[in-house]
């Protein structure tokens, strides 16, 4: 028994944010020493912070810090205001940080110049945005080719890996047609299409589906992790809905006031969050969407007649079905394909009994 594919093992670490700060202002830039954001304890740079706020400067960004692995999805999430698409464009310099440092392979990109800067954005980043950004006098092969044809690469060649794209988004037969002719869902996904186009190394996504329907943002997602499967990407992805994490994120980050407020496995924020704000984001997520088997498992029982297999990164609600009709339960299988113990329907009651804040008293 095998519901869904597992997840890749994620590897070394791709991209590190180290006490990143943005402030806006008259003098940004006094109140740090030499760049460096490092304050030491959170309290010391909540404490700055608000120091840099009395004195009428916007903090968007104050000593943001984490890392994101290769082919890992990163997800940063926060409401409106709370910096984390400041975030992003930070970590590509779109907007210029006023302290820190930000490491690509161990190299510092805030010490990159200009040209520097136009090499790593051309050849390792690749970047997508709410907004579209089309051209719309060029037809969806021309736009994927764009950034082909910025890097001096020559029309027979650019035209083939625009095509390869293309195919890879599911638009094969659309090439011709301008951004007017498509739906938001295939603007999106020409979009996407043009990002991966120069194969980046590292992929910047800034809430990418919140302006589409639900039924076509659910597609989308799907199309999204579907890509991930195959392309195994190092993934910064930017929302504000908590339900659109879930299904993506294999850890993330919540930001309130531009600050980081917690990192961790979605599961590790519903079961443990940090503070009320945390706990307010996660408080109507339904359990058996979050929990997985791996979460659950037992790894005291052992394999027993009657019981299937199942991976680790399985969630507990694609799981129920099959528990209804197999009491024996299922054995799960960690990411190296090894037993890590078992659970059945009851194991998964307890467990989504553990969220229900006020059980139901039933007499004997």
């Amino acid at each position: 028994m095998n519901m869904q594919p597992a997840r890749h093992a994620l590897g070394d670490v791709k991209l590190s944010c180290r006490n990143v700060w943005k402030i806006y202002g008259a003098k940004p830039d006094s109140f740090f020493d030499s760049g460096k954001g490092d304050l030491g304890a959170d309290a010391a740079a909540s404490a700055h912070a608000q120091k840099i706020r009395d004195a009428q400067h916007i903090v968007a960004s104050a000593n943001v810090s984490f890392d994101v692995r290769v082919g890992e999805i990163f997800v940063i999430m926060g409401l409106s205001g709370s910096g984390k698409s400041t975030m992003v464009r930070c970590l590509s310099r779109l907007v210029e940080p006023t302290a820190g440092e930000i490491l690509l392979d161990g190299e510092n990109l805030l010490k990159a110049n200009k040209q520097e800067l136009i090499d790593y954005r051309r050849h390792k980043m690749g970047m997508v945005f709410q907004n579209f950004g089309l051209m719309p006098h060029l037809n969806v092969l021309d736009n994927v080719a764009f950034p082909l044809e910025l890097q001096g690469i020559g029309l027979k060649e650019r035209r083939a890996k625009a095509q390869e794209m293309v195919e890879l988004v599911g638009l094969g037969g659309r090439e011709a047609s301008f951004p007017r002719q498509l739906s938001g869902g295939q603007q999106q996904r020409v979009g996407i299409a043009r990002s991966l186009a120069v194969e980046p190394e590292l992929w910047f996504l800034d809430e990418p589906f919140s302006a589409l329907d639900p039924l076509i943002r659910r597609q989308m997602q799907d199309e999204f992790l579907r890509l991930q499967r195959e392309l195994h990407k190092s993934i910064v992805f930017i929302t504000h809905d908590f339900l659109e994490a879930l299904r993506i994120a294999d850890r993330m980050a919540i930001m309130r006031n531009g600050e980081v407020v917690q990192i961790g496995r979605p599961v590790d924020l519903i079961l443990n969050p940090a503070d009320d704000y945390v706990r307010e984001f996660t408080s109507d997520v339904p359990w058996e969407m979050v929990l997985t088997a791996g979460d659950i498992a037992d790894p005291h029982r052992t394999f027993t007649k009657g019981m299937g297999h199942i991976n680790h990164d399985v969630t507990v609600g694609s799981l129920l079905p099959y528990l209804a009709d197999h009491e024996a339960g299922v054995m799960v299988r960690d990411e190296d394909g090894k037993d890590m113990g078992a659970l059945n329907a009851r194991a998964v009651v307890k467990a989504l009994a553990a969220g229900v804040p006020d059980a139901a008293e039933v007499e004997d």
